[in-house]
């Protein structure tokens, strides 16, 4: 989820700035100064949209170690790093992936791969983790995470971002033209009207448009749980982990997860959440299994 949530923020933070940068520097109002020009804008759109997603993603390894406070596992110092390190390369040579960095980080139970490239990726994981699972288990999340890298999904999702980017960038100005015309009356040229109105109208569209990358985000989840089956030959693992990850006694699989409070979110929460219910996803496991 970490890595979802920080690619977001970090994009919808990057597009922000740049709709700034535009306005100072006059594109913004240049555009809209003689009424709107459609194919003008949507090529304006496309750049700044695909641009903001792409530097999202260059920037994803340096603001997921910043912001968790990750520490890099350059020369492994105990066993136990060693083991982690060692388990990684393995996994990774198994999804044919360069070896990723490996980090942890303090938190609770959690872990996060990122990265633009597949040979250059970061693969983190949390203290809450490394001290509540076995190590099967952890190498069960390990291999979910190395999927994650294996299948491409953060470059998948920085094309699908730059994507609703564009029609973020687009709607938000044409909402923004129309709000200066009408409302503040603005007859040549632009007004502050404009340049407040698109960058509301713009965050308000950003958070609106992480429902798509969400959605996506939640069937990946399901690809890179049967990853870490592959990898390890058997999903019974990755159901452990995600067991414990409810509240469960280590290896108990119960048949409902509601007593736990492990249910489906309902109404707008469930279309922001970036994970299925983990009762979903092991029950995805043990259809893989009896498959």
């Amino acid at each position: 989820m970490k890595r979802i949530l920080l690619f977001l923020v970090t994009n919808i933070a990057v597009m922000v700035v740049l709709s700034v940068v535009m306005s100072v520097l006059g594109l913004n109002q240049a555009l809209a100064a003689n009424g709107l020009n459609p194919g003008a804008l949507l090529v304006f759109s496309l750049v700044v949209g695909f641009t903001g997603a792409i530097i999202s993603l260059l920037m994803s390894k340096t603001i997921a170690k910043y912001s968790t406070g990750a520490h890099v596992i350059q020369t492994p110092g105990n066993q136990d790093e060693a083991w982690l390190v060692g388990t990684v390369k393995k996994l990774a040579d198994k999804a044919g992936i360069g070896m990723p960095e490996v980090a942890v980080y303090e938190g609770d139970a959690n872990a996060f791969a990122t990265g633009a490239f597949r040979n250059s990726s970061l693969v983190a994981v949390s203290t809450g983790v490394l001290n509540s699972m076995s190590r099967e288990e952890i190498e069960a999340v390990l291999g979910h995470e190395v999927a994650h890298v294996a299948n491409g999904d953060m470059v998948t999702l920085t094309l699908i971002q730059g994507v609703v980017n564009t029609f973020v960038v687009f709607l938000s100005r044409v909402v923004a033209f129309f709000v200066d015309r009408v409302v503040f009356r603005t007859e040549r040229g632009t007004g502050p009207g404009y340049f407040i109105t698109m960058i509301v109208a713009q965050i308000v569209f950003g958070v609106l448009a992480s429902i798509i990358v969400a959605w996506f985000s939640r069937r990946r989840e399901f690809r890179a749980d049967a990853g870490s089956a592959q990898y390890l030959g058997t999903p019974t693992p990755m159901m452990h982990a995600l067991a414990r990850l409810g509240g469960l006694p280590p290896g108990e699989l119960p048949k409902s997860m509601t007593g736990f409070g492990i249910t489906d979110r309902t109404g707008i929460a469930a279309l922001f959440a970036t994970h299925p219910p983990i009762e979903e996803r092991i029950r995805a496991l043990q259809s893989l299994q009896r498959a």
